[in-house]
């Protein structure tokens, strides 16, 4: 099974979710930018739920910065490895530092996707999170913790297709993951897709858009 490209990805991963989560008003739909976001799109429109995208900077070790000390989230919610930080012995100024710098950048690519737009609030909602593809599943465990601490009720992870090992994983931190396509040997996310061409920032602005501002525009996928 290799999907024809994200928005036809988004359509089967929609109906995997739709008996425990289409037409409730308690849900909504965010996606992972950029990529995860036209797959969120199908999902939100299968679902009849509202859609939002949800921005996660890791928080790098100094000069290791592939090693990660912590996350930041949409909202400013700051998520820390403690054992990271105490292994390592990094002090409370460095973490200060470098969630300062890549608040600036999360604030940048809030600036550009969404614009004015506030936030949806996800208190004592029932979150679906959305990505292209679950690698190591890093990310997404940064965007649930952050979610977490912004009281959703509950955090469900949705993706068209994830190495097993990271979707278990993942099983044990959420209420639910979702992702119909676990492929053995995994090889890579872009391996399952005909197209898997970069989104574009102009694709994610668009489909961020609410309904009536795109019918206006005449935008839409």
């Amino acid at each position: 099974m290799v999907y024809r490209d994200r928005y036809q990805a988004g359509r089967v991963l929609a109906a995997r979710l739709s008996e425990a989560y289409a037409g409730r008003d308690d849900v909504i739909v965010l996606g992972l930018p950029r990529g995860g976001v036209p797959v969120a799109h199908q999902v939100a429109q299968g679902l009849e739920a509202p859609l939002d995208m949800f921005v996660v900077r890791k928080l790098g070790v100094p000069d290791h910065e592939e090693l990660a000390m912590g996350a930041i989230g949409t909202g400013g919610v700051l998520v820390i490895n403690d054992d990271v930080v105490r292994f390592l012995g990094i002090p409370a100024a460095a973490i200060e530092q470098v969630a300062e710098q890549e608040m600036a950048e999360l604030e940048r690519r809030e600036r550009l996707f969404r614009g004015v737009r506030p936030p949806l609030d996800v208190r004592d909602r029932v979150v679906i999170l959305v990505d292209d593809g679950i690698a190591t599943g890093s990310t997404m465990r940064a965007a649930v913790a952050a979610l977490r601490q912004r009281g959703a009720a509950a955090v469900v992870v949705a993706a068209p297709v994830g190495s097993a090992s990271a979707c278990a994983e993942l099983a044990a931190e959420v209420d639910d993951v979702v992702c119909p396509l676990q492929p053995e040997p995994f090889f890579g996310v872009g391996a399952w897709y005909e197209d898997f061409t970069q989104t574009s920032d102009d694709e994610v602005r668009a489909l961020l858009q609410p309904p009536e501002a795109a019918a206006l525009s005449g935008d839409g996928a």
